[in-house]
């Protein structure tokens, strides 16, 4: 079957070499070069964890690492590394995802807030903390390169700068050419609704968000990725954070200004960079809270932050990873080429 995959990102990439491996004819058009930081794939790290609330996602993510490991196999490329994730925060929050990880066997322990600081003691912990071990955190642009060189190495076409202007019917309109198709995906990320406005799907909205690097004050701490809930002590935004080669990352879960992917001005907005600032000073004694290295990259959300992937006709779309998609890129390649084949 003759698929055309619009959008080189993480789930683009992976829907391309999910579908390559089920020995479909496929073509990955990318609007931008390899590599670029135009969307919400680039960068050094994201994290990796099991600890959803809602057991649809706890058993993806499950399936994403079997995926995970076999892609690291088959391109002989680290990506992900097991550092181990904390939630904490708001106890009406973290309890049920201690009761869905029980529920699916994933290996977890709870600790009180003194043991926890005693354990990772860059962090600053307010309630009893959920940990499980079997997560951590992948390399963004490696993972985005790593699909897409196994969709190569299975006979995909990766074609780079090259920006779909139209989807008519079954046929992928460029700038110099038609791609004829059985089945289009569009996996377009903040574009999806540009390059297929007549999709049915829930509303989209992309904005620009803001994290930041920080300096760790030790080389050789322990950082385990971390989600701190607010409502307990913290009552500031939602908060995640990793350690990566660049330092210590943290960002707030989507509250940047809404954009339009094409014009936005790659500017961190100042009051999002001083409330991360402010977080680093009070609860992440383990970093130089005055080092912050903002960068910017997009979260395109719908309004339950659940993902869109459907078929329409001969159209499958991949959408609205709402900031937190990255993770289940392969295991959603699957769910891809599982609507591909009907």
């Amino acid at each position: 079957m003759r698929v055309v995959v619009v959008g080189g990102g993480v789930i683009g990439a992976s829907s391309a070499w999910q579908l390559a491996v089920r020995g479909h004819d496929v073509t990955l058009l990318e609007q931008f070069g390899a590599g670029h930081d135009r969307g919400a794939s680039h960068g050094s790290s994201r994290i990796y964890r099991h600890a959803y609330a809602d057991d649809y996602y706890v058993a993806l993510a499950a399936r994403a690492l079997t995926l995970w490991r076999d892609l690291e196999e088959s391109t002989e490329t680290e990506l992900l590394e097991l550092t181990g994730a904390v939630d904490h925060g708001d106890p009406s929050v973290v309890r049920p995802r201690i009761d869905a990880l029980g529920r699916a066997g994933v290996e977890f322990e709870v600790l009180e807030p003194s043991a926890a600081q005693s354990r990772w003691g860059g962090i600053r912990f307010d309630t009893a903390v959920l940990y499980h071990p079997g997560a951590g955190r992948l390399h963004a642009d490696r993972s985005v390169a790593a699909s897409t060189q196994a969709a190569l190495d299975r006979g995909a076409i990766v074609e780079y700068e090259t920006p779909v202007r139209e989807i008519r019917g079954s046929e992928v309109i460029t700038d110099s050419r038609a791609y004829a198709a059985d089945v289009v995906v569009v996996a377009a990320g903040a574009w999806t609704t540009k390059v297929a406005p007549l999709l049915r799907l829930p509303p989209l909205v992309t904005t620009q968000e803001q994290p930041a690097h920080f300096v760790p004050v030790q080389r050789g701490l322990e950082w385990p990725s971390f989600i701190h809930h607010p409502g307990a002590e913290f009552r500031g935004e939602g908060i995640y954070g990793l350690s990566s080669v660049d330092g210590v990352k943290i960002g707030e879960h989507a509250t940047g200004p809404v954009v339009d992917p094409d014009t936005r001005n790659f500017v961190a907005d100042p009051a999002g960079v001083d409330r991360l600032i402010e977080y680093a000073r009070t609860w992440l004694p383990g970093v130089h809270a005055d080092t912050a290295d903002p960068l910017t990259c997009l979260y395109t959300s719908t309004p339950d932050s659940n993902f869109a992937i459907a078929r329409s006709g001969n159209t499958v779309v991949a959408a609205g990873f709402s900031g937190h998609g990255f993770k289940f890129a392969p295991a959603i390649g699957e769910l891809v080429a599982d609507l591909v084949d009907g």
